[in-house]
């Protein structure tokens, strides 16, 4: 402690003159910090003088306080004039060590992706609009009437039962059960009710069935075709999914099988199998990609979606006489379609929201699909 002795020998005007000092030899801002603690910190040597004015008689204070808040404010000025120097030399020592390319270009900000079921809708709206076919939608809550009945699915049958749709417990205002739609179909009948006929129209959408494997999930996406005009044939109908493949999968060698098969709203029915080949990928896994004919060495069938004559029995649910009046529609999973073109292995990932998998088989906002440019560019 500074005493009242200590303070009468005190030459304020010298102790300031070498703290000036040492202040303006520091080096860097470490040794200016270390400065600032000796002189002004709680226990420096300066603040321990402002600490002695309590203990000083009037008279003293009146003639030593100024000395010691003199040497305050100039130890205070110093330090902050020499850190403001001791800055500028580091700032200007760092311009002239670093530069800047600006012919790099700027890095890419994070930005989003398209989901591949979205891009791949986009695709079939743009294949199917050049074929002259409208986009057509409809509710995803149903009545059993539209999702069933209309579409001749009698009670007995097994889509029906409750492992297979997934059922809500009221009814609407008819007394109809109410469920989540099985498929898109009952677009359909409302296309015919609203519009009549011709009809060309495909509805894609959302659909739901109580499945869950690695190529089912309770939800998941489906378009439809349905033609109806007079004079329609099988041969119209193969023609329409022949030019539909080609133009998606982007290869003129789609070749077609068509197989007789049984759907209730069709008749009669067909299974489509397309020709494919096993090949090998830079990652060394197998995947099948489609072209060819089925029956080439090497080669093979798969079944790829449903197909036929639209039933009498539907064109009458749908307001229309089938006796004037027919038409062809067919039906296809949208995810199954991504995972042939672009390579998926499992329908679930589509579901999952893992941005690493979104990432990497995402689209570009700017990959819109276009038939001049190709529907699958920048995919």
């Amino acid at each position: 402690m500074v005493t009242r002795t200590d303070r009468t020998k005190v030459d304020y005007a010298a102790t300031r003159e070498e703290a000036l000092a040492r202040i303006a030899a520091a080096q860097d801002l470490d040794a200016l910090e270390k400065l600032r603690v000796e002189f002004l910190g709680k226990q420096g040597s300066v603040s321990l003088l402002l600490k002695t004015l309590g203990a000083m008689s009037p008279e003293e204070r009146r003639s030593t306080g100024p000395q010691i808040h003199a040497l305050r404010e100039g130890v205070s000025d110093a330090l902050t004039a020499r850190k403001t120097a001791l800055e500028g030399a580091a700032l200007e020592a760092r311009l002239a060590n670093e530069s800047v390319d600006l012919t790099l270009p700027a890095p890419e900000a994070p930005r989003g992706s398209i989901h591949p079921v979205s891009q791949v809708l986009d695709e079939l709206a743009e294949i199917f609009a050049d074929l002259g076919f409208a986009v057509a939608t409809g509710p995803e809550i149903e009545d059993d009437w539209h999702n069933f009945t209309a579409l001749n699915i009698p009670e007995s049958h097994p889509a029906r039962a409750m492992h297979d749709t997934f059922y809500f417990p009221d009814s609407d205002t008819e007394g109809r059960r109410m469920l989540l739609r099985t498929h898109t179909s009952p677009v359909q009948i409302r296309s015919m009710l609203e519009q009549g006929a011709p009809i060309r129209i495909i509805a894609p959408g959302r659909v739901y069935r109580s499945d869950s494997d690695a190529t089912h999930t309770p939800m998941f996406h489906q378009v439809e075709g349905l033609v109806i005009d007079k004079g329609i044939h099988l041969g119209h109908l193969k023609w329409t999914l022949e030019t539909f493949l080609k133009a998606f999968f982007e290869r003129d060698d789609i070749v077609l099988r068509l197989r007789p098969s049984y759907f209730p709203f069709t008749e009669p029915s067909v299974e489509v199998d397309v020709g494919f080949a096993q090949v090998n990928g830079a990652d060394g896994k197998s995947r099948r990609v489609l072209g060819g004919c089925g029956d080439a060495p090497g080669h093979g069938w798969m079944e790829l979606l449903g197909s036929g004559m639209v039933n009498r029995k539907v064109i009458e649910a749908g307001g229309l006489d089938p006796d004037e009046w027919q038409g062809f529609a067919f039906g296809i999973g949208v995810d199954r379609l991504a995972m042939l073109k672009y390579g998926m292995d499992d329908l679930r990932a589509f579901f999952d929201g893992d941005v690493r998998w979104l990432a990497h088989y995402g689209f570009s906002a700017f990959d819109v699909p276009t038939l001049s440019a190709g529907v699958g560019a920048g995919a």
